[in-house]
């Protein structure tokens, strides 16, 4: 999974990425200092392959992963090759999901490049910018579409389809606000839309509005929450210099931090859960003396499909799987005594993973 950091120049955004991946890209008060997009692998917190490591003592110890970039900052006119637009705009086409980072705190030492604080105004900008880049692509699709029109009256729906979604982007609205039917965001996928990948509103509050809770009272939290609201995306509340000094510390310390905070999670926690919910993620497990693993898989996947992300001969020759719920693995101590138990299941080609399932999968190629 690979998520893109985005955000106007000075809100946060490559402090928040330095904390999260400990990557060390440059942050300086002053637009552009990211020029390259910068890459950090994160690895996705889970404890219950800490306790499955603690079980089988394997040689090798593998949590799934998440990639973030660190995308350079955004102006007006990037869609006209303004500031470092074409290259913005060619940086977040690549990735999964976005993470927009807002400004949600005032600071007389930290320049915003508009000069004012505003949310509103912020995530307009930026997606205003996505927006025109989206009309140009969405033109050349409909066009397309035209064309097949002539030889066959079967495109007119794909082609009225396509005009609806162009009229709410000439709106300044975003195409992931556009009202579907399952077959419409279908094929809206089949499009490369900016504006249609799934988003988390990141917005950066200073420390004292995120530990003493008075976030809800923030005008401009409100604001960012009433944009993902409208937008059907989400919104995070998170501190980026409060992840900035955690990054260095040791788990220990760490853990003491956020519990004098009053907080059950870190924002790089957090901010991965609501990555996995926006996309409908889960993780199946693999566990043995050779290594405990994680899997990342879609909701609603099914067992040879699960199993092919391992090897494409497991899909191939896939059998049957072995499957256990980890809590029921957890409450017998050990995969004997859960066989005993009668526990392990045996689940055939239909069968849809459940997130913290324990798989061995059966093959023959």
């Amino acid at each position: 999974m690979k998520l893109g950091i985005v955000g106007l120049p000075n809100v946060g955004k490559s402090t928040l990425f330095n904390a999260i991946t400990n990557a060390g890209a440059q942050s300086a008060n002053y637009p552009f200092c990211t020029i390259e997009p910068n890459v950090g692998v994160v690895a996705v917190p889970d404890k219950r392959l800490d306790q499955l490591a603690e079980m089988y003592e394997p040689e090798k110890y593998t949590p799934a992963t998440i990639e973030f970039v660190d995308i350079a900052g955004l102006v007006k006119g990037a869609s006209k090759g303004e500031g470092l637009g074409n290259k913005f705009l060619s940086n977040i086409r690549e990735v999964d999901a976005i993470v927009q980072v807002v400004r949600c705190f005032e600071n007389d030492d930290i320049v915003h490049v508009e000069g004012s604080i505003d949310p509103k105004r912020d995530i307009e900008t930026i997606n205003y910018e996505l927006i025109l880049s989206d009309i140009e692509i969405l033109d050349r699709r409909i066009d397309k579409t035209m064309k097949l029109l002539k030889g066959d009256k079967k495109y007119q729906a794909e082609l009225e389809f396509f005009r609806r979604v162009k009229a709410v982007l000439n709106e300044g609205k975003a195409a992931r606000t556009v009202e579907c039917t399952p077959e419409e965001a279908e094929l809206l996928s089949t499009v490369s839309l900016l504006t249609n990948k799934p988003i988390i509103y990141a917005a950066n509050l200073s420390d004292t509005d995120f530990q003493d809770g008075s976030a809800e009272g923030n005008p401009y939290f409100a604001a960012v929450k009433a944009i993902a609201a409208e937008e059907h995306a989400a919104v995070l509340p998170i501190c980026a210099e409060i992840e900035a000094e955690m990054a260095g510390m040791e788990p220990e310390e760490k853990e003491l931090f956020l519990s004098e905070m009053g907080l059950a999670q870190s924002g790089l926690d957090r901010l991965i859960t609501a990555c996995y919910d926006l996309l409908g993620l889960i993780s199946y497990l693999t566990a043995g003396k050779p290594e405990v693993r994680a899997w990342t898989i879609t909701k609603g996947t099914k067992a040879p499909q699960a199993a092919g992300k391992i090897h494409s001969d497991f899909e191939r020759g896939f059998i049957r799987a072995e499957v256990i719920a980890f809590d029921d693995l957890m409450s017998c101590g050990s995969m004997a005594a859960a066989k005993e138990k009668g526990l392990v299941r045996s689940e055939g080609k239909d069968y849809v993973m459940k997130d913290g399932d324990i798989v061995l999968f059966r093959f023959n190629v």
